[in-house]
């Protein structure tokens, strides 16, 4: 392949020969050396899949009294395999990694280099960097030492978006690829469709601006379904009106299976007024056995966190002070006389 037509970006990278390191996750020019294991790997996705959660294994068809083998490796949890000693499960330092591997040229380099130098600016970066020696002035040249986005062996850019600080590589500039300086890390969306909120140390939908319940370090945890950790997460992230996060798609899942609170403080994950008022209508026309009729009960609201003594009923128990019937009986009260 002609390597100067893709340094141009005359072919895409995706024309390159693929390698024994490529990435599932980016489309990108090169593979990163993982700091922590010194294996290579496409991403770090790619790295934390194969040294955390998952590992490639073949799955068995069984049909007809013959097992066909899939062509395409089935993901099995690596967590449940007892092959795998638990002291080799790591994820990757991403913000202590060095070097990479072009994907055109195979040259493995450091993320860093040094910047260009010719005998004619010598003299001017001895000055510029307060040096006084020429170990002095190596020495302060290593701290100023700039991320490159090119091979330095065939000059393939390796990503058309590109990070210093995360040394992050992605040719897709599509998905609106940002650094934001309080979170740490790149992110997607397009940086003018999002804010960072200091108090819960992420970045949220513009939308959510005015609106948002802050919660400290709301996505530095796992999700609270899939236990997933958050603040890195790739996948959507839907923020309830508590404050706490989840993953969308684990979100609509629990929707499907009629669990409409959130799965850490049980406030209401949406707005159920419409689902309140049914419910009153359904207490109307059930109503309860004369023994019942005086019995009472201390409950308290989900939503609102207020206490009461209500009529025990069957179907539920309505907060007199919100109209909410997320409510818990905390223990029976005396009947009335």
């Amino acid at each position: 392949m002609d390597s100067e037509a893709v340094q141009h970006g005359l072919l895409p990278l995706s024309a390159c020969p693929p390698t024994a390191n490529s990435c599932a996750h980016y489309s990108r020019g090169c593979s990163v050396v993982a700091p922590c294991c010194g294996q290579a790997f496409g991403c770090r996705h790619c790295h934390n899949d194969a040294k955390v959660r998952w590992f490639p294994s073949f799955r068995f068809r069984f049909g007809s009294g013959s097992a066909d083998v899939l062509k395409q490796p089935c993901p099995v949890p690596r967590q449940n395999s007892l092959e795998v000693d638990p002291r080799d499960r790591h994820e990757i330092p991403r913000h202590e990694i060095k070097k990479v591997i072009c994907s055109l040229c195979s040259k493995e380099q450091d993320v860093s280099c040094l910047p260009k130098r010719t005998p004619t600016t010598v003299f001017q970066e001895h000055a510029s960097f307060g040096c006084t020696t020429t170990a002095n002035c190596m020495e302060t040249a290593h701290s100023h030492r700039q991320v490159q986005q090119n091979c330095s062996s065939c000059g393939a850019c390796m990503g058309k978006y590109f990070c210093k600080v995360c040394k992050f590589f992605d040719d897709d500039v599509s998905k609106g690829q940002y650094h934001c300086d309080g979170c740490g890390i790149c992110r997607t969306g397009g940086v003018e469709n999002f804010f960072h909120c200091d108090k819960c140390g992420c970045c949220y939908s513009n939308v959510l601006k005015d609106s948002h319940h802050c919660v400290e370090r709301a996505m530095h945890h796992n999700c609270p379904v899939c236990f997933e950790y958050l603040f890195d997460s790739t996948k959507d992230i839907s923020v309830l009106q508590c404050g706490h996060t989840i993953h969308l798609e684990c979100m609509n899942e629990m929707r499907a299976h009629h669990h409409f609170s959130c799965p850490v403080c049980s406030r209401s994950a949406c707005d159920m007024s419409a689902t309140w008022r049914k419910l009153d209508e359904e207490v109307a026309a059930t109503p309860m056995p004369d023994i019942y009729q005086k019995h009472m009960v201390w409950i308290l609201c989900n939503d609102c966190s207020a206490t009461s003594s209500v009529r025990f009923h069957v179907l539920g128990h309505k907060c007199p002070a919100c109209s909410s019937y997320n409510t818990r009986e905390t223990r029976a009260a005396c009947p009335r006389i």
